[in-house]
C-alpha cells in the first residue's frame, strides 16, 4: 500500500478521478510526451491474447486501453471505480460494456477471464495485495496478468531528474492542461512512493501468481509485470 493511497479513502480517490475524467487522456498524452501510447501498445503485446478471448481491463478509465483490444476482436470488459471516467468512456464507445467495480471486490465470477490487465491504476488501489488476489480469482487457471505501472528509473542521475519532473513540472503542466493541480500532485506522490520493480514482483507472487517477471520501459519509468495463474490454483 502506498503512502499516497493510505492518505486518501477510496471514495476520495474515485471523486478525484471523476473530476479529471474530461481531460484525463489529453493530459496524460501531454505529460508523458506521447510515451503513454507506446506503453499501452507494449501492454497489449505482453497480454498476447487472440480474438474471442475474454479480458478484464481493470482501472480502464475512459477505455483508452480497452479500445485496441475490442477492435482486434477480443471480448474486453473495461472496469473502473470512477463513474466519471466510465461516463466519458461510454459516450466515446457505447459498444463497450463498461462496468463499475472495486478492484478489491470485483463483481465477476471465479475464473471468468482468460487474462486480466491493469494500466497505471494498481498504485491507486488501497489494498494492492487484495487487488492482486482478486485478479487471480477471476482469471482462469493458466491465464495471464499484465500490470503496466509507473516504477523506478534504473539510472541514479536520470532518477533524480525524473523525480524533480514529477514533483515540480507535472503539477505545473497539469495546471495548464486540466486545471486540476491537486489531483496531479497526488498522482505524482503516488508514483514516487510506489514499490520498485522487484518489490511489486514479490507482491504478485505473494498473491498467488507464478512465473512472475518484469520488463522495464523508458529506462524504468514504467515497468511491465506479468505472471500466470497456476493450473492447480
Amino acid at each position: 500500500m502506498s503512502r499516497a493511497s493510505m492518505e486518501k479513502q477510496p471514495h476520495e480517490v474515485a471523486e478525484m478521478f471523476d473530476g479529471i475524467a474530461h481531460r484525463y487522456d489529453v493530459t496524460n498524452d501531454v505529460m508523458s510526451l506521447g510515451q503513454d501510447r507506446r506503453w499501452r501498445t507494449a501492454t497489449i503485446r505482453a497480454l498476447d491474447v487472440a480474438a474471442g478471448m475474454r479480458v478484464l481491463d481493470l482501472a480502464a478509465g475512459t477505455g483508452t486501453s480497452s479500445v485496441p483490444l475490442a477492435d482486434a476482436g477480443v471480448e474486453v470488459v473495461p472496469c473502473d471505480f470512477s463513474y466519471g471516467m466510465l461516463a466519458v468512456g461510454k459516450r466515446r464507445r457505447p459498444d463497450l460494456g463498461f462496468v463499475a467495480g472495486d478492484a478489491t471486490k470485483l463483481p465477476f465470477a471465479d475464473a471468468s477471464f482468460d487474462a486480466v490487465t491493469i494500466s497505471f491504476g494498481l498504485r491507486n488501489v488501497v489494498d494492492t495485495s487484495g487487488a492482486l488476489r482478486e485478479m487471480l480469482r477471476v482469471t482462469r487457471p493458466g491465464g495471464r496478468i499484465v500490470v503496466c505501472e509507473f516504477s523506478h528509473a534504473t539510472l541514479a542521475p536520470f532518477r533524480t531528474v525524473y523525480e524533480n519532473y514529477l514533483m515540480r513540472a507535472l503539477p505545473a503542466i497539469a495546471r495548464v492542461v486540466s486545471k486540476e493541480t491537486d489531483a496531479y500532485t497526488y498522482l505524482a506522490e503516488s508514483i514516487r512512493s510506489w514499490p520498485d520493480q522487484v518489490a511489486l514482483g514479490s507482491l504478485m507472487r505473494g498473491a498467488g501468481w507464478r512465473d512472475v517477471a518484469y520488463r522495464n520501459l523508458s529506462g524504468g519509468i514504467v515497468a511491465l509485470h506479468r505472471g500466470t495463474r497456476p493450473l492447480d490454483g
